[in-house]
């Protein structure tokens, strides 16, 4: 158990917390796990983790949930707010032998009422792509585990495309995939495409076309999660060396990097704007790093132990101007939105700017992030202008601020740009994805534990407002830099990080040179805690008696799981009345 001892109120969950926006209610009849609802023994399992699509199903409940705990696979109607969970019937389970499936994520480019895609990876270094609808498995992917032998960490379907994903292994490498390709039954040579400090990049040399496309090297030990920005031109990754990595995908360059204050990072996340980059590990922080100018403005404490997950709240998080957005940029700019075959969504990070700061109008911008953790807390964070512009005093007041924009990668997206973009070009398949504007196909659900493509970021939507529910917070405080508590119960059993151990590919070690703590510390790549604002969550409560392992935004609730194997759903205020769910409470939990 992830508390013990302290007595009984140590042991208590809330079953629901407030917010300056409301009461957020634990729905105890919408909870989702194994049929039997008995708590999974989770001592040696991977992380339950969570996947979301939407089928647009015609009768209106098209919501679809997968999950995975231990050995076993599940697939159900997910109903929400609206209806209790019926348990007896998931539309699809498997149970795996010798292996246990550890991550998934659908192609929400092809969900249909009929088939859905969902690739699953697994702690032996398989990738499978099934069909749950259709109760299919199309194809498995290192079968032979030729490619990788280590257990695959995180599994993305590459934005705007129906065939390609990326994954991602505790030995540090990431393989680009193509679904049409074979793995071929021989171990990959790979040739050289790109270096840099710490990472390596290289082609699959073959006389016939094959998987994988790609090999990515980087960082020293796991890589424990990526994700790709929202526009999809930049993919974001952490490791167990603690460092978060940036990179233009398409030109395979390196745009930025950040160091934990100690450990392993274990995850993060992109703002809805592409702008900030939220990252969480193991030193018990959230740090805040900004994409536009490369550098870490802030840290929030609130955790006791490791963290686990963090995501933007893209419904409550508030970017709002007076001024109408303008496009800036050439006519190349607008032709150069297509790159690896794919049409790139429009993003507001790297396609608008704002008005010179000279006028007289104000920038009011809020975002609302959330984070879980090993503690099994959660917490709920506010970041507003006042640390997001750190030039200009810190205060409550409003201020006038001149938002940089980031810079587009030159139209042809560079070398690996080019493979792909062959690839994707090949008259033997159809991609009907590569012709598809992806802000027409974005769903109201996020991808497992990554940041959904919100249709309120898009150029068709010049409303910046990026959601309708809660108006602007600006209360943020800072913490008292003299105070120096430190919490040291930490709970270190279950790290979700996997350092890598003897590797006879010496292709991993062009790039492998240490980078000693002591001399990160005091620069921009890891400041020290007294040089930046400390945030305070707005709340942190304890939610399970385990550690939590799952934390997604949906419009009208918040799902969270811990690693027993119980997902579990919090209606937003005002989203759920009593009359349609009943309010239970658990021998062991309270009310607040």
């Amino acid at each position: 158990m992830a508390a013990e001892g302290g007595g009984k109120e140590l042991n208590e969950i809330k079953t629901q917390f407030n917010t300056r926006e409301g009461v957020y209610k634990l729905l105890t009849h919408s909870e989702y796990s194994r049929p039997n609802r008995v708590p999974f023994n989770s001592q040696g399992s991977n992380p339950v983790k969570v996947s979301f699509a939407n089928v647009n199903d015609q009768s209106g409940n098209g919501d679809r949930i997968c999950f995975n705990v231990g050995r076993e696979l599940y697939f159900y109607i997910y109903k929400g707010v609206r209806k209790a969970a019926d348990l007896s019937k998931p539309i699809d389970k498997r149970i795996y032998k010798g292996t246990q499936p550890t991550c998934h994520d659908f192609n929400h480019l092809t969900a249909t009422a009929d088939g859905v895609s969902l690739l699953v990876g697994f702690s032996a270094g398989q990738v499978q792509l099934i069909d749950p609808i259709k109760k299919e498995t199309s194809k498995l992917f290192n079968e032979e585990r030729l490619i990788d032998k280590s257990r695959v960490t995180c599994v993305k379907w590459v934005p705007g495309l129906e065939r390609l994903f990326l994954v991602a292994h505790s030995s540090g490498n990431m393989y680009l995939y193509n679904v049409e390709n074979t793995c071929g039954t021989t171990v990959p040579h790979y040739q050289l495409l790109k270096q840099g400090k710490n990472y390596s990049v290289h082609t699959c040399k073959s006389k016939s076309t094959r998987n994988p496309l790609l090999k990515w090297t980087v960082g020293e030990g796991a890589l424990n999660e990526f994700a790709f920005s929202p526009d999809g031109k930049f993919l974001a990754c952490v490791s167990q060396d603690g460092f978060l990595r940036v990179f233009n995908f398409d030109a395979v360059e390196l745009h930025g990097t950040m160091k934990s204050y100690f450990g392993g990072l274990l995850c993060m996340c992109w703002s809805p704007d592409g702008k900030y980059i939220v990252a969480g590990g193991e030193d018990d922080l959230v740090t805040v790093w900004s994409f536009v100018d490369c550098r870490v403005i802030a840290r929030g404490h609130g955790h006791k132990s490791w963290v686990s997950v963090v995501a933007f709240d893209h419904y409550t998080t508030s970017v709002e101007d007076a001024d109408p957005m303008e496009f800036s940029g050439s006519d190349e700019d607008f032709q150069g939105q297509i790159h690896f075959g794919r049409d790139r969504a429009n993003s507001t990070q790297s396609r608008l700017s704002k008005p010179n700061s000279t006028d007289s109008r104000t920038v009011h911008t809020t975002y609302r992030f959330g984070s879980v953790g090993q503690d099994t807390q959660l917490c709920l964070w506010d970041l507003t202008e006042d640390i997001l512009f750190p030039h200009l005093p810190l205060s409550r007041t409003r201020t006038h601020t001149n938002v940089m924009n980031a810079t587009s990668p030159p139209a042809g997206g560079g070398v690996a740009g080019d493979i792909v973009n062959n690839v994707s070009n090949n008259p033997s398949t159809n991609d009907s994805g590569a012709n598809t504007p992806s802000n027409s196909l974005s769903s109201p659900l996020p991808r497992s534990n990554s940041l959904p493509h919100s249709p309120a970021m898009t150029a068709n939507n010049k409303s910046s407002a990026i959601a309708s529910g809660v108006s602007k917070f600006a209360t943020l405080s800072l913490h008292d830099r003299k105070e120096q508590h430190q919490e040291t119960d930490h709970k270190r059993n279950h790290s979700m990080g996997h350092i890598s151990s003897k590797s006879s590919d010496k292709l991993n070690m062009l790039t492998k040179s240490r980078t000693d703590p002591a001399k990160t510390l005091g620069t921009l790549l890891c400041p020290r805690m007294e040089d930046l604002p400390l945030l305070e969550p707005l709340i942190c409560k304890k939610i399970a008696h385990e550690r939590l392992t799952v934390l997604i935004f949906l419009e009208d609730c918040i799902v969270t799981a811990c690693q027993e194997g119980f997902i579990w759903t919090w209606a937003r205020p005002g989203k759920v009345g009593l009359s349609s769910q009943k309010q239970a409470v658990s021998p062991s939990g309270t009310i607040i």
